[in-house]
């Protein structure tokens, strides 16, 4: 049995993971946006053929989840398909990275550890606790962005910002802390 103090502590934990992420995305956008468009949809080996479909993916897939975990499912681009310039691409990923962000920074310790029901067609039907989720959510925009900075390197970028989550927490989290303190 957890006490409170360590569910909070678990709490407190999985709510930055979401700053973290809309901190990270913010930063590899940002960099992707001194680059030429054109280096963005040329088609490269790797999981998805460029830069922008990869962008493209980790939308789709922090947008289906955050559906889930507010239990009003989305429909995927892979199935609907997408059709929205690069630029609609960035805006939607980190208006729906923010918007993450504030769901969980907002959900109480009790919904964190409760159960979301979702079905996906190849995988099922599922009830897990929300922390899983957002702990997914936030592994595969990760991952996915490791991918964007090995995809710029094999295109010539070679300043890649740092995204890594102990960056993040001995660099910029004290920052956006002063910066939240003062307003």
């Amino acid at each position: 049995m957890k006490t409170k103090t360590q569910n909070s502590a678990f709490s407190n934990l999985v709510k930055d993971q979401v700053i973290y992420n809309l901190w990270a995305n913010t930063r590899l956008v940002e960099w992707l946006k001194t680059k030429p468009a054109e280096l963005l949809e040329k088609e490269i080996p790797s999981s998805f053929p460029s830069l922008r479909e990869t962008l493209l993916h980790i939308w789709d897939v922090e947008r289906g989840w955050l559906g889930h975990l507010k239990q009003k499912p989305v429909e995927a681009f892979r199935f609907t398909g997408y059709n929205g310039t690069l630029e609609n691409i960035i805006e939607n990923l980190l208006r729906d990275s923010q918007e993450l962000m504030q769901y969980v920074n907002a959900l109480p310790e009790e919904e964190i550890l409760s159960g979301r029901f979702f079905s996906i067609p190849y995988v099922g039907d599922h009830t897990v606790p929300a922390f899983e989720i957002i702990q997914h959510t936030i592994n595969h925009s990760t991952y996915h962005r490791g991918q964007l900075t090995s995809m710029g390197r094999q295109l010539g970028f070679t300043d890649a910002p740092m995204t890594d989550y102990m960056f993040y927490v001995l660099r910029a989290k004290p920052e956006l802390e002063k910066i939240k303190a003062a307003a």
